[in-house]
């Protein structure tokens, strides 16, 4: 026969599992918007600078030698990218491992 009590602790158990798993979404979310900021001002702070130093050019030459390395953009791009999806995957382990513990209590009630 069921409890009341068991029904109750069940509820309460799966309460703290979704609030667990909210709160570490909460926060991956927050990290993956932080990192797309500052890559974005980075970005942006780059392309300021280029044209700051573009527009006071007088002559073509000079112009060729303020152009960004564009040796130097694809690593950071790669290295923002790599840093992003770092942070996705981080986010979906982090959000489903509360989950995971709730998932094997019934796991081994199901095999029988």
């Amino acid at each position: 026969m069921v409890k009341v009590e068991d029904i109750q602790q069940y509820g309460k158990e799966h309460l703290e599992t979704v609030v667990a798993s909210a709160t570490s979404l909460q926060n991956g979310f927050q990290a993956i918007a932080s990192a797309y900021g500052d890559y974005t001002k980075k970005s942006f702070e780059d392309t300021k600078s280029f044209v700051e130093k573009l527009s006071g050019v007088k002559s073509l030459d000079k112009a060729m030698e303020c152009r960004p390395n564009t040796r130097s953009q694809p690593t950071r791009l790669r290295s923002g990218v790599a840093e992003i999806a770092g942070l996705y995957t981080e986010l979906a382990k982090q959000t489903f491992k509360p989950i995971e513990g709730m998932v094997a209590k019934f796991a081994p009630a199901a095999a029988h």
